[in-house]
């Protein structure tokens, strides 16, 4: 009897884990069909003896207008990753000792998207949300508000402010013991768009960097446009006067008329500036023979930084947001690749950037964003910028792609 019990007691545990024999563990951590909880599992109670003891933890937050938003923390040992299902699977910060990933935006709370209205503000709804290390931008369109053949399109897209309709964690059972966390996004409106967006996020134990692996999936019966742009913040302490950003340069122009005044100094930064504003470039990166390309951002010691690591074949084009007014209205710059510039969608079929995806086709979107902590760090991943660069020509357009029409 008691041998029967301890099997009945194993295989309620096995069913209770989902264990995949030798290989990983899965647990649903969000359903729509289902109330989300608090939850939280570490490697002690996987039963792994491992250096960097690492944990994952599911929390609702309340109050204000950050009610019912779920957050969920991965701390790999050495980094502390915090992503906001409630909020299109969005990179909330990443802590790595006394250096954030990340931006202080005078939006203080994670706002749940039932509290934002995208289309107030003339378009500009979703900046009353924006407070993320990284926000998906799409995926039905990017760039700014404005009209695109009949139809208004709020800024960025509507990925940001989009709830996973399911979230699973998956923890591998063998060195070096991947921690993969996966959510869907749902972008569908009856006759318009039918697009599941399949997201992953990977990390390590001990790892002090982390990979966004994004598919998106056309389920409808038709060929559809679609954007995607990787919206990604860096504040204090990598953002300073004399910070720098570094990539493999074939071509740079400026946003607008403004960028192109400040064109000379694209690739550097000034101190907290009132009355700054923002200005953007439009980058098309380099690349090795494989696609892959890298650009960095580091403070103006180069003692520490952030690189992102992507393929062009994927992400062809990247824009540069430098927004450093004061730090009380936003002191941060923005890393961002994507299929497309931050034009709205209607001046970018000129400039081959509205690309579409079959019915039943895929599309995916690879970036892996690393800590640089120390010089060697931060002088090892310009060393690879300079490697993919090869000598080739950078083109400096003085002049805008698109002839905007005056503010």
């Amino acid at each position: 009897m008691m041998k029967l019990l301890q099997t009945a007691v194993l295989i309620s545990l096995s069913a209770l884990f989902c264990v995949k024999p030798a290989l990983a563990r899965d647990w649903v951590l969000i359903d729509a069909s289902k109330g989300p909880q608090n939850w939280q599992i570490n490697s002690r109670e996987l039963g792994l003896k491992i250096e960097k003891p690492f944990s994952v933890r599911l929390r609702l937050l309340h109050g204000g207008r950050q009610e019912d938003v779920s957050i969920i923390e991965i701390d790999t040992g050495a980094m502390k990753i915090s992503v906001v299902p409630t909020r299109g699977m969005n990179v909330l910060e990443a802590v790595a000792g006394n250096v954030r990933l990340g931006w202080d935006s005078p939006v203080d709370e994670v706002v749940n998207p039932a509290f934002i209205n995208l289309d107030g503000r003339g378009g500009l709804g979703w900046v009353e949300g924006f407070n993320e290390m990284v926000a998906r931008c799409g995926y039905e369109w990017v760039g700014h508000a404005g009209m695109d053949r009949g139809v208004m399109l709020s800024v960025h897209g509507r990925a940001a402010n989009t709830p996973a309709s399911k979230v699973v964690l998956s923890i591998d059972e063998r060195p070096p013991y991947a921690i993969h966390l996966k959510g869907e996004l749902k972008e569908q409106a009856f006759k318009q768009v039918n697009f599941l967006i399949e997201t992953e996020l990977t990390t390590e134990a001990g790892a002090r960097s982390f990979s966004l692996h994004d598919t998106l999936i056309n389920k409808d019966d038709y060929s559809q446009e679609y954007q995607a742009l990787y919206h990604s913040n860096f504040g204090p302490p990598l953002l300073e006067k004399g910070a720098r950003f570094s990539a493999p340069v074939k071509l740079v122009s400026p946003f607008n008329q403004k960028a192109a005044e400040e064109l000379g100094d694209w690739q550097t930064y000034g101190p907290p500036t009132r009355n700054y504003d923002e200005t953007v470039y439009n980058v098309v990166p380099y690349a090795d023979e494989q696609g892959n390309t890298l650009v960095v951002l580091h403070n103006s010691s180069g003692s520490e930084g952030v690189s992102l690591a992507f393929n062009v074949q994927q992400l062809p084009v990247f824009s540069l947001w430098k927004n450093t007014d004061t730090l009380g209205h936003g002191y941060v710059t923005g890393l961002e690749p994507g299929t497309s510039f931050a034009y709205n969608r209607s001046y970018q079929r000129a400039l081959n950037l509205v690309p579409t995806v079959g019915p039943k086709e895929e599309r995916h979107f690879d970036i892996t964003y690393t800590l640089l902590a120390g010089e060697f760090a931060v002088d090892r991943a310009l060393h690879k910028v300079e490697n993919i660069q090869d000598g080739r020509p950078t083109e400096m357009r003085k002049t805008p792609l698109v002839d905007l029409p005056k503010e």
